[in-house]
This record gives structure tokens, sequence and C-alpha cells, in this order.
């Protein structure tokens, strides 16, 4: 068995009217149902979006996800 490993980085953003957290929480939630063997998530940014006069939480995430080779 090798330890030798590739990984590969992705950033994503999230969105919610509500909270960064929850906007964190939809993008990995999301993220989760198409990578596989997601193995990091590190808050990169948060900032705010006004669409018309809603607030828009964003919050940015590095994800880091085993690769693996076409089967």
């Amino acid at each position: 068995m090798s330890t030798e490993s590739v990984y590969k980085v992705v950033e994503i953003v999230g969105t919610s009217p509500e909270s960064w957290e929850k906007a964190a929480t939809v993008a990995m939630t999301t993220a989760a149902k198409s990578l596989r063997d997601i193995r990091v998530a590190e808050v990169v940014a948060q900032d705010i979006h006004l669409d018309g006069e809603t607030i828009v939480f964003r919050t940015k995430i590095k994800l880091s996800f085993k690769y693996h080779e076409e089967e």
C-alpha cells in the first residue's frame, strides 16, 4: 500500500441571507454531493453582497480533496 497521494484544491463560494456560517454550510453540503474524499475545508474570505435591499452573506472556501484517476 502506497502512502503517496495527490490532492486537488478548488475554491467555492456559498451564499445565505442568514449568516456566514450558513453560507459555509451550503457550500460544503453542495460540494460534497459531487466531490468525493474532501479532506480539508478552509475559510479564506467572508463578505456581504447587497441584492437590492437584501443582505447576502458570502463565504469563500478552499477545498482539498483526494485525486482519483478515472476507473
